[in-house]
């Protein structure tokens, strides 16, 4: 795991971060060839995914988000979105390439793993499909909702409390 991962899962929700980092141990163990895991995103504050929904509205760009501040799971440290890091150099969120050649395409090693540990894969949505996208899922195994995250009191390091 590097050292990149490591700094953004110290920021999720403490809840998470020990199950986060089994998961991405997993990850890395099943991939046997020159893919590992990174985390590109994991917490994000209201004003990041603000900026983040402004894209392809009111600033340049294509729309990557129909969240806004505290619409997003990610505001609340229970999701991370992930790429694939090929020698440790090059980003790659290509689903279908088997860096590995064991017959079964890296990133999908990778959402089993996820799913076995109760998180929802952003692949599987409906309408807005959200490829990097894991989020945690809540103990009666539905996805967490924003708005009673954002009614939640917060702790003193300003995590919500379960």
């Amino acid at each position: 795991m590097d050292s990149i991962t490591l700094q953004r899962i110290e920021k999720l929700h403490p809840s998470v971060r020990d199950e986060v980092k089994k998961i991405i141990a997993e990850c890395d163990e099943a991939l046997t060839g020159r893919a590992k895991v990174r985390i590109t995103q994991g917490l994000r504050t209201f004003d990041e995914q603000n900026e983040l929904y402004a894209q392809g509205r009111t600033k340049p760009g294509k729309k990557v988000t129909n969240a806004k501040g505290g619409q997003s799971i990610h505001n609340y440290g229970f999701a991370v979105d992930i790429c694939l890091s090929i020698d440790g150099k090059t980003a790659n969120w290509g689903t279908t390439k088997d860096w590995d050649n064991d017959k079964v395409a890296d990133w999908y090693e990778c959402v089993k793993i996820f799913a076995r540990h109760g998180w929802d894969w952003g692949g599987n949505w409906k309408t807005f499909k959200d490829l990097p996208h894991f989020e945690k899922k809540n103990s009666n195994n539905k996805p967490y909702n924003w708005r009673e995250l954002l009614q939640n009191k917060k702790d003193s390091s300003g995590y919500v409390i379960l």
